[in-house]
């Protein structure tokens, strides 16, 4: 994913589950922390008016509400940020419209209540407001849409963001263009697992559904074929290596699974990821490797997140095998 992507969440949870990261949105592929987007924000006002004085206030107080998790508040604070899209000032309306998009979309993730409705109308007026980011924009909006079971709603908008052409701003599509199509293998993804649902548990492993099971392997296979490029590239990848794994495994293809979590946790050219760790550390578990081979992903995740609700597993580890965790 783009550099933004890689950067901390908003919540600052660096060992979230897969489930969490679902469900806060991609994403959570899209959003960096507060205070980086806030101080981008303060860099562009250069001749601060007291309109540009009240919008950094107005920040500020979305800032800390968001931090001490006063959801409702951050709401109202940011419906009156809203004006600063009036402001006249290019770069000013670039900064502004980018911390609308991060931050609104992360207080309707968190607030009560909120219906599917809202995301969709949030998302396609930030699309609606400024080019420059369209196809990120977009790609949230596709995973949302995917997260809610609404696949051809899904298809539809990744079929939006293939075509989207808009002079020079076409150039940054051509370098998301695998994205893009990562997407689309996400996509397949869920269709073979809404597939693979249907079908009956004695129907699963003895193909006496041979349509079935020959429409599910199709989606596997363009599934993996647009997500295995992907994943090998270096960056966070979560949500689409465990479906790539859920997958294989499906299809018993073990040892492969097993590389792509070894790949991903070991490969030095990615960034340190605690999540996978406890993918690999989860997979082994699963298929009963030894305590010699847990213990060692175990200890790596010690040394990355020390509070890992893993670690008393590993101090159980550590007591059965009289070692120290330093």
């Amino acid at each position: 994913m783009d550099d933004l992507s890689t950067e901390v969440l908003l919540n600052g949870q660096p060992d979230a589950t897969h489930e969490e990261q679902l469900t806060s949105g991609l994403d959570a592929e899209f959003r960096p922390p507060v205070q980086s987007i806030s101080q981008r924000f303060k860099k562009t006002l250069r001749h601060e008016s007291g309109f540009h004085r009240t919008a950094k206030k107005c920040l500020c107080k979305i800032q800390e509400a968001l931090l001490q998790q006063q959801w409702e508040d951050a709401a109202k604070y940011m419906k009156s940020f809203f004006q600063i899209l009036e402001d006249p000032s290019n770069h000013m309306g670039v900064a502004s419209r980018e911390i609308i998009w991060r931050l609104g979309t992360e207080i309707l993730h968190q607030l009560p209540n909120t219906k599917l409705e809202d995301f969709n109308s949030f998302l396609e007026r930030m699309k609606n407001i400024g080019v420059r980011n369209y196809l990120k924009i977009s790609l949230e909006h596709t995973f949302h849409l995917m997260m809610n079971g609404m696949l051809d709603d899904a298809k539809r908008q990744l079929s939006l963001v293939e075509s989207w052409r808009y002079g020079s701003e076409s150039a940054s599509q051509a370098e998301r263009s695998q994205l893009i199509q990562t997407y689309r293998g996400y996509l397949h993804y869920f269709t073979w697992s809404a597939k693979k649902d249907a079908v009956p548990d004695t129907e699963k492993y003895d193909n006496s559904d041979v349509t079935a099971n020959q429409e599910m392997h199709t989606y596997f296979r363009q599934a993996s074929v647009n997500i295995q490029d992907t994943i090998k590239q270096p960056g966070v990848w979560d949500p689409f290596v465990i479906s790539y794994i859920n997958m294989l495994e499906y299809y018993k293809d073990y040892d492969e699974a097993l590389k792509v979590l070894n790949d991903y946790a070991y490969d030095n050219r990615f960034p340190p990821n605690p999540n996978a760790h406890v993918y690999l550390y989860q997979f082994l578990r699963k298929h009963h490797a030894s305590k010699k081979k847990l213990f060692k992903v175990l200890r790596i995740l010690h040394a990355l997140v020390p509070s890992h609700e893993l670690m008393l597993e590993f101090c159980s580890l550590l007591l059965e095998s009289g070692k120290s965790a330093l």
